[in-house]
Order: C-alpha cells, then structure tokens, then sequence
C-alpha cells in the first residue's frame, strides 16, 4: 500500500485549533500527510522524541514502582512478591489492549489515539497515587495499561511509516535516549521519594510529562488514518484478549499461594484453549487481529521468538535486583536505586555506538554475541554479596546495561527489515504484544523461582536469590540459539553491513516510502 494512501484526519478540539492557526502556507497533499507546524528537525529525530515522551513515562513508572515496591508492601501489609500483582496487572493489561491498537489507530487516526491514551495514562497515574489498598491499585494500574496500549505501539507506528528503512535503526535509537532517561532518573527518583517523602507521589510525577506530550504531539505529530477501513477482527479479540488474560494470570499466581491450585490449572488450561482456537481461527480470517502469517518472514520471526526469550530472562531484573538489594543487603530504596541505576548508564552509551557497530559487523552476529554476552551479566548478581566493592558491582551492571541495550535497538530493528508497507500496522501490533507478555512472564518466573529458593517462607535471605538469577540468565542465553540461524545477510538495508551487500536479498525496501518488500 503506497503512502498516498493515508490522508490527514478531520481536526477536532482546541488544541487542534490552535496548531492549525500555527500552521503557514498550504498544505502538502501528496505523500504522507506533514504535520500541523512544520519543524526544523527532521522526521527521524523529531517524531521519535515526541513519542519517546510516553515511553519515558511507562519506563519511569515501572522503574520507580520496582523500586519502591518493598515499601509500599509494608504499608498495605502484604509479602512484596504477592504484591507484585500491582506490576503484572499493568503488564497484563498492556498485552489484552495492544492488539486493537493497530485498528483503532487506522480507524480515528494516530493523533487523537496517542493524545487519547496519554491522557488516560496521566489521569489513572493520578489515582494509583490515591489508592489504599492492593485491589486499588491493580485496578488503577490495568487503566494504566489501556492508555499504554495506544501510546507506544501508535506512536512506533508513525515512525515506521515516516522513515526510510536505511535511516531505521538511527531513528528507534533516537527513541530509546530520552526514554531511556527513565530507568537512569527512575530507581534513584523512586529511591527518593520513598525514602524521604512518600510513595504516593511516584505516580504523580507522570503529570507535567503527559501534558507535555499531548502538546507536542498536537503540534507536530502528523495524523493518519487508512482510506481503506479494515472490518474489526472481533471474534479474533475476544478469543485473544481472555485468552492472553487468563493464561497470564494463570502463570503469574503459579506457585504463590495466591489462588487455590485448582483455579490456577483452570485459569492456565482455558487461556490455552482461547489461544489456541485464535490460531485456528486467524487461518481462517482474511485480516485477523493478530496476522499470525507475518511469522512466516524470517527476521520478524526471529525478533519475535528469540526476543520474547530474550526479554523473559531480562524483564525479571527490575523485579529481583531491588528486592535482593533491600531485603538482604539492607539498603534503603534510594541506595538500592542509586545502585541499579547506572545500567541504564549503559544502555544510553550503547545508543550512540548501535549505527557503527551493525554497519561494521551486521545484525547476526551483534544478535547472536550480545545476547550470550548480556546473559552471562544478567545471572552476575547471584554472585553479589554485602562484602563485594560498591565500584565492582556499579561496573558490572553498566557493563551489562550496555550489551542488552544493543540487542533491544537491533531487536526492534530488524523485526521490520522484510514486513511490507500494508503489514506494519500489524506487525507493530503483534511485536508490541509479545514484548508485554514475555516481561509479564519474565516477572512471573523471577517470582516463582525466588519463592521456590526461599521454600514458601516470608523471609528471604541472599542465597534464594542464587537459583533465579541463574535461571534468567539461562533463558537469555537460549535466544542466541534463534539468532544463530539468520542469515548473515539479514537486515542488511538497514545496518549498511558491508558483508552483506550485493546478496540475493539485496532489494531496496523502504518502511514508510509504500515500496512493498520482496
């Protein structure tokens, strides 16, 4: 589908109004439809930065929650692993919603849809600050996770439609900087407050970021809708919602104590027979909600399967690393964020490096080394005690931050080198699920493990968290095994590796110029 074929959406509201008084000269109609105030930054780094804004306030939210987790159990008097709930319900809620987010998007446009879900982000961060008691939050935090459902996956959506395919990978790393800003201010901020103030206002500083964010985005952001209105899968939703709900759920209280054994099985045993009956159903679907069939192209498939390892043995970090620093090295929640901070470090150094080293090396063999690399760092920890230097832990972890940082701009990369102009919708929709889901479930084996290690008890000493550092740090070692069978020239469009010119899968094929891929 050529991009001519998306059109500006009808404005509506007041800060439409005022972007379009902004606006001078007439508008181009021919192409993707410009933006309501032309800028003087390019598309490849303005459109990143303005969605970088929702994705710093879900990665600062979910940093500083991790870290001020302990406290917030004591004050509602519940052990910090059943308390984690107010996490995965986040999560889950992400993976039920995503999968409409694609057609929502092309039914109202991708301006009202991301201004619509900041606000509804800002507005349920507001009421978690509010809540009282466990069930409070869970509920606020599932709103939360509609409105992030329709922030970031919409706003990649843009991007991937906005930028050549050679400039791809330089565009997502703009991305990732600011958001990435999060996880560096997020344990130390979250530290903080927790420490010093009170928890409650973790939530509340999600406020001036969403305003900022609606108000950039009605300025800049460029609105599209499809001319062609896909008919809405909603017999592929209603089987893939309960299905991914339950079955999470399922797998979350597994082990815990939670639910009563038999409501876990059940809850494990229905979800996968709706997810099951979706796959038989999307065969059968001309557009499903989930196109199952994108799996069929190597690199998505890749990025899809060894990303979802990948990111179950590194989703659980955030969840143990704080709780092993406060509960048995008896560090306060700013010291233990002051600590954990520095991956992030790591990770916004590697952003600037991401471009040059997929050129030198090309993407098989940066996939395939970072992620043996960033599992031997991600199961150090377990090697962590009280007597260990400060300097030596702080190395290590940016270090480490540095590598799985690397593998993330790759990852989100690639998974787009073969996905046609026509399948983007879908396959930002179906990417997005899986990396909600597999940090749900990499939460939910961290927990499980450290609850075995510790045999059910409320205390915890260090070496229960022995055996769930290691088992992470096993499940990122086997994605190295998915990537291990790319081609070597794979992505070579978009990292300009040398190696790989001239091959068979040399055809130009550009995300967002409406060429379609070979």
């Amino acid at each position: 589908m050529r991009c001519d074929a998306w059109e500006p959406c009808d404005r509506s509201g007041v800060l439409d109004l005022v972007a379009a008084r902004m606006r001078k000269g007439p508008t181009r109609r021919s192409g993707p439809p410009a933006p309501p105030y032309k800028a003087m930054i390019p598309n490849r780094i303005l459109l990143p930065l303005i969605v970088a804004c929702a994705l710093f306030m879900e990665n600062l939210d979910a940093t500083v929650l991790a870290t001020a987790l302990p406290t917030i159990a004591a004050e509602f008097g519940e052990s910090p692993i059943h308390l984690k709930l107010a996490l995965t319900s986040y999560l889950l809620s992400l993976a039920v919603f995503i999968p409409a987010s694609s057609w929502v998007a092309d039914r109202f446009g991708v301006r009202l849809v991301f201004r619509g879900a900041l606000i509804v982000f800002t507005v349920s961060s507001i009421m978690c600050g509010l809540s009282n008691t466990v069930g409070e939050l869970v509920i606020w935090r599932s709103l939360q996770g509609l409105g992030g459902a329709m922030m970031v996956p919409v706003g990649r959506m843009v991007i991937l439609r906005s930028v050549k395919k050679s400039e791809l990978v330089g565009a997502l790393a703009w991305l990732t900087i600011p958001a990435l800003v999060g996880p560096v201010v997020g344990p130390v901020l979250g530290g903080f407050i927790t420490t010093y103030f009170d928890w409650r206002w973790i939530f509340w500083i999600n406020i001036p970021i969403g305003i900022l964010g609606v108000v950039l985005a009605t300025i800049f952001f460029p609105d599209i809708r499809a001319v062609t209105r896909q008919k809405f899968d909603t017999i592929g939703f209603l089987l893939v919602a309960p299905g991914l709900a339950t079955f999470v759920t399922g797998s979350t209280t597994l082990g815990l104590g939670v639910l009563p054994t038999p409501v876990v099985v059940v809850l494990l045993v229905v979800g996968t027979a709706l997810l099951a009956a979706y796959v038989w159903h999307s065969r059968r679907t001309v557009q499903p909600i989930l196109d199952l069939a994108l799996l069929k192209l190597r690199t998505f498939r890749a990025s899809i399967t060894g990303g979802f390892l990948f990111r179950v043995g590194v989703g659980a970090t955030p969840f143990l690393l704080p709780l092993m620093l406060q509960l048995t090295f008896g560090m306060t929640p700013f010291e233990s964020g002051l600590v954990t901070f520095v991956t992030a470090i790591g990770a916004i150094a590697m952003k600037f490096l991401a471009v040059p080293i997929l050129r030198r090396f090309g993407f098989r063999r940066v996939l395939v080394t970072t992620a043996l690399i960033a599992a031997s760092f991600t199961a150090l920890p377990a090697a962590f005690t009280p007597e260990w230097p400060l300097v030596a832990m702080l190395v290590l972890l940016l270090v480490g931050g540095f590598f799985r940082s690397l593998q993330f701009t790759s990852l989100n990369s690639i998974a787009y080198d073969e996905v046609a102009q026509d399948r983007i919708s879908n396959a930002t929709s179906m990417s997005a699920v899986t990396q909600q889901l597999s940090t749900s479930v990499g939460i939910s084996i961290g927990a499980i493990v450290l609850s075995i290690a510790s045999g059910g008890g409320e205390e915890i000493v260090r070496s229960d968290f022995i055996l769930p550092f290691c088992v992470i740090g096993f499940i990122v070692a086997l994605s190295a095994i998915v990537y291990w069978f790319l081609p070597p020239t794979a992505g070579a469009e978009m990292s300009g590796h040398k190696g790989a010119r001239g091959s068979a899968d040399g055809e130009e094929t550009r995300v967002g110029t409406g060429a379609t891929a070979p």
